[in-house]
């Protein structure tokens, strides 16, 4: 009679993946290793970070200030002089 109670199915996965996983050894210096690697790459990131927000920062300072030199040779009509907007206030 086969048996197909979830009950044996574990027991028999709990069974091959230890067989499996007996056979797997670690390196000593596995863990330092891959600890160093993840540092490394952290860092990597972390200054690629700094650089592109630097670079972003620059141009932005570096286009607002283009953009303000770009004031019109002429006076506008706001500033015209020939009347008063708003009438100055009495003390």
């Amino acid at each position: 009679m086969n048996d197909a109670s979830p009950d044996r199915t574990e027991r028999e996965l709990q069974e091959a993946l230890a067989a499996l996983a007996g056979k797997v050894h670690a390196a000593p210096d596995a863990y330092r290793t891959a600890r160093g690697e993840w540092l490394r790459r952290e860092r990597r990131r972390r200054l690629v970070l700094a650089v592109l927000i630097a670079v972003v920062f620059a141009l932005a300072t570096l286009i607002g200030l283009w953009v303000l030199n770009q004031t019109p040779a002429h006076p506008g009509v706001i500033f015209s002089g020939t009347t008063a907007s708003l009438p100055r206030p009495h003390p």
